[in-house]
C-alpha cells in the first residue's frame, strides 16, 4: 500500500513538473490534453484530470479564471523547485562566453560591474551582486609610500581585491627606514587575517618604535582603523531592471511596487539573505517578506575565494520562471567570479 501511495505521489509529481514546465515556456494556463500531447505521461487523459483535480485540491496549482487550464501556485513552485532532480548545467559555448567576458576585468569595481550585467543578460532577469564584505575579507598587504616628507599614502588590498587608498598628514617628516620598519611590522601582523581583528593585532605596536617616532606611528594606525572602521557599510549593485517590463503581465496589478522594492538597498540585501550562507536559496512569491515582492522569485548564492563565500549574488524575477536555467546560471556566474577572486 505505502508503495502505491510513492508511486501516485510520483506521478502526480510529474503532472505538476508537466504544468510548471509548460506555463514557464508558454505563459498559458495549461490544460489536461495538452498535458497529455506534449509529455509522455503514460497515462490515460482521464488520470491526469484526476491528478491535476488532487494537485488543485492541495493548493499546488489554481484555475486563474474560467479556461480549463490550470497555472502553479507558489506551493507549486516550491514543491517544484524542492524536486528538482538536477540544476540546468551551462552548455560549455556559455561556460567559456561566461569566462571571456569575466576575465577581461580591471579591479574589483569592475568584476562586479561585469557580473551583474552578465547575470542579468543570462537569465534575462534583474541580477543583483553584492560587493565582497570587508568584515569577511582578509588583509592581503598594506603598503606605505612617502609622497612628502610629511605626507605618507596609506594602501589597503584585500584578498578579494578590494583596494582603499588614504592620505595621512604626519606629524613630522618620517624617515624612510621608520616607514620601512613600519610598513614591515604591520604586515608581519596583519597579513592574512581577518579586518576587523587587525586593530586589536596593531594597538601595541607604537610601543615598539623610537619615542620621537611614535606621533608618527599613531597618525599612521589612526587612519589604517578609521578605513577599517568605515568599509563596513555593505554595497550593491544593481542590472536589467528593465528586463521586468517585458514580464507586465505577471505582476498582477502593477510593476511599481516591484520597482519601488529594487531601489531599496537594505530590501536587496535582506533577499539576498546572510553571507554566512554559501547554499543556493530559492525564495518564492509570499516567501519573501516584503508584499511590493510577493509576486516574485530570488535565487540567491554565495561566492568568495577558496570556500568561504564573503558575498552573494542572484537575480529577482517572476515566480514565472524557469528555475532550472536560473540557478544553473546563479551558480557557475559565482562560480566563475569566486575563481577569479581567488586568482587576483
Amino acid at each position: 500500500m505505502a508503495g502505491e501511495v510513492r508511486q501516485l505521489d510520483e506521478r502526480k509529481l510529474a503532472v505538476l513538473r508537466a504544468i510548471v514546465q509548460d506555463y514557464v515556456g508558454t505563459e498559458e494556463p495549461v490544460g489536461s490534453k495538452a498535458l497529455v500531447e506534449r509529455h509522455n505521461l503514460g497515462v490515460s487523459p482521464a488520470t491526469v484530470r484526476n491528478d491535476m483535480a488532487a494537485l488543485e485540491e492541495e493548493g499546488y496549482i489554481h484555475q486563474p479564471h474560467t479556461s480549463a487550464g490550470r497555472i502553479p501556485t507558489d506551493k507549486g513552485y516550491r514543491l517544484f523547485v524542492d524536486k528538482l532532480a538536477e540544476i540546468k548545467p551551462m552548455t560549455a559555448p556559455e561556460r567559456r562566453a561566461i569566462r571571456h567576458f569575466l576575465d577581461g576585468a580591471v579591479d574589483l569595481d569592475d568584476v562586479v560591474a561585469r557580473t551583474v550585467r552578465l547575470l542579468a543578460q543570462l537569465t534575462r532577469q534583474v541580477a543583483v551582486v553584492q560587493y565582497p564584505s570587508l568584515t569577511r575579507s582578509t588583509v592581503r598587504h598594506i603598503e606605505l609610500v612617502a609622497l612628502a616628507p610629511a605626507k605618507v599614502m596609506l594602501v589597503l588590498i584585500t584578498n578579494t581585491g578590494r583596494v582603499e587608498q588614504r592620505m595621512v598628514d604626519c606629524p613630522g617628516p618620517v624617515g624612510e627606514t621608520v616607514l620601512a620598519d613600519l610598513r614591515a611590522a604591520i604586515n608581519a601582523r596583519a597579513a592574512g587575517r581577518r579586518l576587523p581583528e587587525v586593530p586589536g593585532l596593531l594597538e601595541e605596536l607604537p610601543a615598539a618604535f623610537e619615542q620621537a617616532d611614535r606621533p608618527t606611528v599613531t597618525t599612521v594606525l589612526a587612519t589604517l582603523f578609521e578605513t577599517l572602521a568605515e568599509q563596513n557599510e555593505e554595497r550593491i549593485m544593481l542590472a536589467g531592471t528593465a528586463n521586468l517590463t517585458r514580464f507586465g503581465h505577471d505582476f498582477p496589478l502593477t510593476i511599481q511596487p516591484v520597482l519601488e522594492a529594487l531601489e531599496e538597498q537594505v530590501i536587496l540585501l535582506r533577499l539576498l539573505g546572510e553571507t554566512t550562507d554559501a547554499a543556493m536559496t530559492v525564495r518564492i512569491g509570499r516567501e519573501i517578506a516584503y508584499e511590493g515582492l510577493n509576486s516574485t522569485s530570488v535565487v540567491s548564492v554565495g561566492y568568495g575565494s577558496g570556500d568561504e563565500s564573503v558575498a552573494k549574488l542572484g537575480v529577482i524575477g517572476p515566480t514565472r520562471m524557469d528555475y532550472p536555467g536560473t540557478m544553473g546560471a546563479v551558480r557557475a556566474v559565482a562560480r566563475y567570479v569566486g575563481q577569479i577572486l581567488a586568482e587576483s
